[in-house]
């Protein structure tokens, strides 16, 4: 664990992409590492999923639906292992919901959807 580390990053999953896209998101959620649940019940916000645990405290990514596309957040997690989750999530979710996923800031995609 990096005590003190913490990152956001945005992926091109936006807030505007269909419903039928967005049905299959929580089904990418859950196949991650380290998957917890959604917050609820005094862990974690309501309804934010998580991963590895409800606590930023603690080794933990969220992520929320932000104008700018899905952000994740990163806490106390080391480096390489953040920078393998999220090449994983992007492979993943790109095969799952036909579209290049990947981060605009880092030229991995550009703002239109690329379906495949």
């Amino acid at each position: 664990m990096s005590a003190g580390f913490y990152e956001s990053r945005n992926l091109n999953i936006r807030y505007d992409l269909p419903e039928s896209i967005w049905a299959l998101v929580p089904s990418v959620f859950e196949e991650m590492p380290g998957w917890c649940g959604y917050g609820g019940g005094g862990k974690g916000e309501d309804g934010i999923p998580y991963w590895f645990s409800f606590a930023e405290s603690e080794k933990c990514i969220n992520a929320s639906v932000e104008p700018s596309g899905l952000q994740f957040n990163a806490y106390n997690i080391d480096v390489e292992e953040w920078e393998n989750w999220l090449a994983a999530i992007k492979t993943l979710a790109t095969s799952r919901l036909g579209f290049r996923v990947g981060e605009l800031e880092l030229g991995e995609v550009g703002y239109d959807i690329e379906w495949l």
